[in-house]
Formats: structure tokens, sequence, C-alpha cells
């Protein structure tokens, strides 16, 4: 038996820790050190069976292969009619698939995941054993179900997966429930997904009905036959459902708004939602069935103007926020749009290597922000911290590396994966790309000035955190100090892979026309599907539309801008005059300021149309049924509408009776009872007497 034969096991051993620590160590209390000792084996060895499982797949099989594991027949019987008229078995397997992109996408979760698990013992320590084995045991669930998501071999798995994590982020989102606005943000990035999951699930059932199928092997060989132009329209429908799934889960316009207010979770939390899980989810399923967007430019066209669009709104609010958290969850909301515009101009496996290097400099932005927190005694407003490199030397040059590779910088991560999909968009202008070149010139525009944007916020925060006077007050300046080593370790080896992982698996080939030298590229185009000239290579045999220097001359400038946006942050936020001139544009600029600061209002104009929308629409319904039922009670109208007569009845007569009933029952057996608990002795002395009385008057009745 191989390893990657038994690959199911891989999601099996975090739900295995979750399944301990959730009902075993929470309800007996066995401590911390089992705790976190049997979460991090969980996670430990999700990451060893997996990576293992993928070494021996590409010895003995090949990266060009596909292995399917079924562990078992999970839904079967009947026959389901198609929208072509004939009759299709429905048999959906609980298998696994490891491939090329799920053996990307399951090596780094499992173990930047591992890393998240073992940064957060140090950074949960101080919870109580029972918050502490909840906390674990959440966290355990949220890598098993991501796991089950990019292994799944068919949709129905992988919706399996897609809810899990839905879940997981509403309970780990509002772990520190006793706090409403806690709860509430979980409430909130739950409901915001059931949105997009609404679509998703529209999606599946389109799909089953016209192909038969939920197999990703199986739709992948339907729609390679051929027959592109009579399936396009089908695949516009298809592709439009599956990214508004994509955009709840991925935080995309408009479904962004739960991701920021996700901070309201432990730090570790935070990190593992933006860079491991979750909100790489929509990515992946995109890049997964890239091959209904193969086949319309109007999907494609859709998920990379969303993107594009995405990338800069969500950064420009960034440029104001003064919360360390907030500031790189709009981050993660711009970077995914990154994805996704890359996605949307054939380029789906650029957009898996962003996903890739994103996770390495992401995480390592999010923990290094928690061990910041950590030190300055929970506070996350950057205007109340400052001068926190002489206290924290580890944890400012770890975040300082991500930072330099979220800005773009060479050679590290963030720029080769950045700088290829700005490339891809230049392209798909360039060569007029489903008939809409003018659109994606543009994009590629929205992309460059987007990088500019995170170049500047993201050197705000670290020149407001790190450099200058500590704010804070002296009171908290003497309780400032490095994390502990649980925490800065995983920070480093972070950083190392922020420096070197974008060049080392997926070296930027295309700047010397040599695309054999990007092994991502190489190891993960095959299963893109082929067709008109879209895809990875923009043409066949990996050609290239535009020249070499052209090419040169793309990097230089996207260079050259990121660099003027440190350099701006820089001017504004360092030394000794630093925020002044940020103060001064915010007073002359102050409307525009404001609007940034509050996001654009965005929550506001959803509580007041959608949220109170809708329950103003449950109250009137209510209303209604109530004046019915009262009307026909009374005998002052005749109704007519049987339904709405016997919804009346049921609502406020069944219902609302039923509970006022209860409520009644315990109020007058409260007033009744609580005369015998009146704290006297002689009272209770009485009552014997009187109990006894009865007792023997009872007695003598029955011998009687």
């Amino acid at each position: 038996m191989k390893f990657y034969d038994l690959i199911w096991l891989v999601p099996i051993f975090p739900l295995l820790g979750a399944a301990f620590n959730g009902l075993v160590s929470n309800r007996r209390g066995y401590g911390k050190k089992l705790t976190e000792r049997v979460a991090l084996l969980g996670s430990g060895m999700a990451w060893l069976w997996a990576w293992a499982s993928i070494i021996q797949w590409l010895i003995d099989l090949g990266p060009g292969t596909t292995h399917v594991v079924k562990a078992f027949t999970w839904i079967s019987g009947g026959q389901l009619p198609l929208m072509s008229g004939e009759m299709a078995p429905l048999e959906i397997a609980a298998s696994f698939q490891l491939d090329a992109l799920s053996a990307v996408m399951v090596s780094f979760v499992t173990f930047v995941g591992f890393l998240i698990h073992l940064y957060s013992v140090g950074y949960m320590h101080g919870e109580d054993d029972k918050a502490y084995s909840r906390y674990f045991a959440y966290l355990n669930l949220f890598m098993f179900s991501m796991l089950v998501l990019i292994l799944g071999s068919n949709l129905p798995v992988l919706f399996v997966g897609w809810e899990g994590v839905g879940l997981c982020s509403y309970l780990l989102i509002g772990f520190y429930f006793e706090k409403d606005w806690c709860a509430s943000a979980g409430m909130k990035a739950f409901i915001v997904n059931r949105i997009g999951d609404f679509g998703f699930l529209l999606a599946i059932f389109f799909i089953f009905v016209n192909f038969g199928t939920l197999e990703f092997t199986e739709l992948f060989s339907i729609l390679s036959a051929g027959h592109a132009e009579h399936l396009a329209g089908i695949a516009t429908i298809i592709g439009i459902l599956l990214f508004v799934g994509a955009c709840g889960k991925s935080a995309q316009l408009p479904l962004y708004v739960w991701l920021p207010d996700a901070m309201a979770g432990p730090t570790p939390v935070s990190a593992l939602i933006h860079a491991a899980t979750m909100v790489t989810a929509g990515v992946y399923m995109v890049a997964r069935c890239n091959f209904f967007y193969q086949l319309s430019g109007t999907a494609m066209l859709v998920v990379a103007v969303i993107g594009g669009l995405t990338a800069v709104f969500a950064a420009t609010i960034g440029l104001v926020q003064n919360d360390i958290k907030k500031v790189l969850a709009y981050s993660t909301v711009s970077q995914l749009g990154y994805m996704f515009l890359a996605a949307g101009v054939g380029a789906y496996m650029v957009a898996i290597f962003h996903v890739v290097t994103h996770a390495f400099f992401k995480a390592c932005l999010f923990l290094g922000s928690g061990s910041v927190i950590h030190a300055c005694g929970g506070e996350q407003d950057m205007r109340k911290m400052g001068g926190l490199k002489k206290y924290m030397p580890k944890t400012h040059w770890t975040f300082v590396v991500a930072t330099v590779a979220i800005a773009g910088i060479p050679p590290l991560a963030g720029f080769v994966s950045k700088d290829a999909i700005l490339a891809k968009a230049f392209e798909a202008g360039l060569t007029d790309l489903n008939g809409h070149g003018s659109i994606y010139y543009l994009l590629w525009f929205l992309g460059l000035s987007g990088a500019f944007l995170t170049a500047f916020y993201m050197f705000r925060l670290v020149f407001m955190t790190f450099y200058g006077e500590f704010r804070g007050g002296e009171e908290a300046e003497h309780h400032l100090h490095e994390s502990p080593w649980t925490m800065t370790l995983p920070l480093q080896i972070l950083a190392v892979l922020s420096i070197f992982g974008g060049v080392v698996i997926g070296f930027p080939g295309q700047l010397f026309h040599k695309a054999n030298w990007n092994l991502i590229d190489r190891f993960l185009s095959p299963l893109v599907l082929q067709v008109g000239g879209h895809g990875e290579h923009g043409g066949e045999h990996g050609g290239h539309a535009i020249s070499l220097g052209l090419e040169w001359g793309l990097v230089a400038l996207s260079v050259a801008v990121a660099a003027s946006g440190i350099f701006l942050a820089y001017r504004f936020y360092y030394g000794k005059r630093a925020m002044e001139t940020p103060n001064r544009l915010a007073e002359k600029f102050s409307f525009a300021h404001r609007v940034l600061l509050n996001k654009y209002y965005v929550d506001e104009l959803y509580d007041a149309t959608a949220v109170a929308g809708t329950m103003k629409s449950a109250d009137l319904l209510w209303e209604f049924d109530a004046r019915v039922v009262d009307g026909m009670v009374n005998g002052t109208r005749h109704v007519t509408v049987g339904s709405s007569f016997l919804s009346g009845i049921f609502d406020l007569r069944v219902v609302d009776g039923l509970v006022n009933l209860i409520g009644t029952i315990y109020d007058v057996g409260s007033h009744i009872f609580r005369r015998l608990q009146v704290g006297f002795t002689q009272g209770y002395a009485m009552v014997m007497v009187l109990g006894a009385a009865v007792l023997l008057a009872v007695t003598f009745l029955v011998k009687l």
C-alpha cells in the first residue's frame, strides 16, 4: 500500500485531533500540554503524510497523472433526467484526488497550517484550559475542512469542505463570543458566505443536469472533446454562478465585507484564514474548474474585472486604516483581487502561484502583527505603537522582509508572482483576448496602481509600528518584549520562504523566454483546458505574445512604481516630522479621508438596504398574518385566501401561543412556589407540621 493510496488520511489526522480536543480534553480538563501536543500531532501528521504521498506519487506515477482514491460510495440510487432528455445515474463517491493542482495546494496548506499551530502554542497560552482546548479543536477542524476541499475529486466533496471552512470561520472569528462585536463578526462572515454559496449550489445542480457527472476528471474529458461554441452559453452560466461562490469565500466585490471584521478572532486565526485556508478556496475552485471559464470569454471577463476592481478598491481603504490587523485584512482582499485578475486572463496557474507566495508573506505578516499585539498587551492601534524595532528585533526583521515581498521588490516572492500577473494582463490586452483588448489594458493599469498603493500602505504600517518613538505610554513600554521561540521560529521560516520561495518554484523564465525554467508552470499547466489559444501559455508551445524588451520594460515599470510607493511612505511616516504631512492632507481633504476611513460606507449601505429591507419584510409578513387572523376572528374582514388564514392561525395561535403559555406557566408557578422559600426556620417548621398533619389525615381517611 502506497502513501498516495491512503491520501484520505491527510484530512483525517487533524479531524482526530479536533475530536479529541473538542470532545475529550475540553470536557475532562487534561491540561494545555496534552491539548497542544494532540493539535500539533494532528496538523504535523497531515503535513508529513501529504508530503510523503506527493513525493511517492511523483516517483511512481509522475506529475502529469491524476490519482483518484475512493473511500466509499456516499450517495447512490435512482436515475435523474438531464437537459438532453437522457437519464443519468445518481452516484456520488466520497473520493479524493491527487494531481498537480491538489499537490501544490495541500503541500503549502499543511506546512503553513502546522507553523500557525506551533505559533498558537505561544500566542494562546494565556487562555484557560477549556478555551485553549476549544481553540485547538476549531483550528484542527479548520485544517480538516480545507484539506477535504482541496483533495475532493468531485464538486459535492469539495462543497463539504467549502461549507466546513465556513463553519470554522464562524467559530473562530467569534471565538471570544462573550464580546458582542466578536459574535457579530462571526455571524456576519457566516451569513455573507451563505449568499455566495447559493450561487455555488446552483452551479453544481446546473452542471449535473447538463453533463450528468460532477467528477472533475470526467468534466475535463467531456469539455475537452470539442463543441466549444455549442457549450459557450452553458459554460458562461456555470462560470458566473461558480464565481458568485468564489466572491463570498475569497472576499471579492461585493461580498468582501466579512473579511475585515474577521479580525475579531485570535491573530493566528487571521493568519490561517488569510494565508492557508478559506480565502484561497475561491481561487482554487476557479482554477480547478478552469474548463468552464476557458469556454466562456464572458465569464473570464467578469472574473478579471471584479478581480482588478477589488485589488484597487481594497488598497485605497488600506491607506488610512489604523488597526494593524485591518490594514493586513484589506491587503488580503486586494491580493486576492490580483489572483482573480490572473484567472480572468486565463493565467490560472499564475493565480495559484500567487496563492502560494501570498501564503508565505501574508502568514508572516499576520503572525508578526500577532507578535506585536502580544508585546503591546493587546493594543492594535498603530498610532499607539512605534519604536518596536529595538524591543523586538526578530519580529521587526521578519516583518520587514515580508513587507518587501508583498510590495513587489525583486527578487522576493511577491515580485515574482505579482509581476507574472501584470505581464499576463498586459499580454491579454495585446492579443485582444476574447475581443476585449482595451479592457485588459485598463485592468493592467489598475493592477499597476494597486502595486503602488500596496507598497505605500504596507510601509506606512512598518514605519508607524517599528520606527520612531514608542507612543503607547511609559507603563506599556516597560512590558515590551520579544515573543517566545514558538512564535518567532515560524516567523523566521516564513521570512526565508518570502525571500526564496518565488524564485525557487516559479523562476521568471518568461523574462528570458525560457518557460521551462518555471517549475510551477510546467507542473500545473497540463491541468488547464487548451481551447482557442487561451490558457497558461497564451498559445501553442509556450509562446509569448510580447517581445523580450517589452517584458523587461514592464518589469522595470512595476519595480519603479513599487519603489515610489515605498519612498512616499518614507517621506510621510519616517523621521522626526513623521505624520505632519498626512495629518495636513487629511484636514485639507477631510471628505475623502472620512470616506476612506469609513470604508466607503459600504457596511452602512448594506445595513440600510439589504439588512433593513429583510427585517422590514419579515415584520410586514408577520403583521399581514396578524391582521388576517384578527379579521377572521372578529368577523370584520372576509378573507378567501385559505393559506394566509392558516399561516396566521399557526403563527399567532400555535407558535406565539405555545411560547406565551410556557412563560405563563413558569410565571404563575414561581409566584406559588417562592412562598415556600421564605428563608425563615419558623416557616419551614410550620410547613413540616402541616405536611405531617395532612399525611396523617390522608392515612386515616384511607383506612376508613
